[in-house]
């Protein structure tokens, strides 16, 4: 078992609770730092303390709930004192997917709400204290930055937002050398991906029959596409690898892309015609092409 160590760099990770959240905080606490692990929930931090090899402190976290976010930076502010924050993990976030024609104003905003608002409100909190110890902020992006798919429109608007946001702060926070990063993976074998098959939006009874009428082909081929994520998903320590790395090598990259397709997306953005995009996603997805009715 590692050795705590109460005088390691400090770090905070919101989302901590499961998945890729989870996997960040033990890597983490087992190589010396004091992971301050984000969650909701009393049962999750309790938990994740007694799991993982290393400190680990929860900190009851919303990142949607200004008051928590407020609490949260203070408490930071508290115990490291002048050191500062050495990282910021920005991870919580949600998944909502359904076809954009019957997804509802709030499910949208909820999206934004945890993934964008969320992750831009304790990024402000606790720039103060990153600027203490140079510090470095990675957030966890998705392919679905790079190249969205059908029916998960969203979840990828939030995550090209996230894109542009770490743009903005790379070159905003240059002055004070605080690195910013996104890690951007593929499918990782987490909750999120098996939360879709019971997600009303992607079951056949939770469409109107209007939506089943017009999508229930697709959505369908969609649920069968998570299933496959979520059994051929890279492991998350592949992830937890990418964070580490982000935070603690010399010259971190800027971003991390994680996964063949991840790396295909990129490359294809600026060279692929985006017909020839949208056929190879929609072949991989196994969604066929229907003539229209007359």
């Amino acid at each position: 078992m590692a050795k705590a160590r109460p005088d390691g760099p400090a770090v905070l990770i919101t989302g901590a609770s499961s998945g890729i959240g989870a996997a960040c905080v033990c890597d983490l606490a087992a190589r010396g730092f004091r992971v301050y692990a984000g969650v909701r929930r009393t049962a999750d931090g309790e938990r994740l303390a007694a799991q993982a090899e290393g400190e680990v402190r929860p900190v009851m976290l919303d990142v949607t709930d200004p008051a928590m976010v407020a609490a949260a930076a203070d408490r930071l502010s508290g115990e490291i004192a002048e050191r500062g924050l050495a990282g910021l993990v920005n991870n919580a976030g949600i998944l909502v997917s359904a076809p954009l024609e019957f997804v509802s104003a709030g499910q949208f905003r909820r999206q934004f709400e945890v993934n964008v608002f969320g992750t831009l409100a304790v990024t402000q909190a606790v720039l103060p204290l990153l600027r203490r110890a140079k510090g470095r902020i990675v957030t966890i992006g998705s392919i679905a930055g790079r190249a969205a798919p059908p029916y998960f429109g969203p979840y990828a608007a939030t995550k090209f937002a996230l894109e542009a946001i770490t743009d903005s702060l790379r070159m905003e926070l240059r002055n004070w050398q605080i690195g910013v990063s996104i890690v951007e993976p593929d499918a990782v074998a987490t909750p999120i991906w098996g939360k879709l098959e019971s997600a009303p939006e992607l079951q056949t009874a939770g469409l109107s029959a209007e939506a089943r009428k017009l999508y229930g082909e697709d959505v369908d081929a969609m649920a069968a596409a998570a299933q496959r994520m979520d059994q051929r998903g890279m492991p998350v320590e592949r992830v937890a690898a990418a964070v580490r790395h982000a935070l603690t090598a010399r010259y971190p990259k800027t971003r991390y892309p994680l996964g063949f397709r991840t790396r295909l997306a990129a490359w294809a953005i600026s060279r692929v015609p985006d017909r020839i995009r949208d056929w190879y996603m929609l072949r991989e997805l196994g969604m066929t092409t229907r003539k229209p009715e007359a």
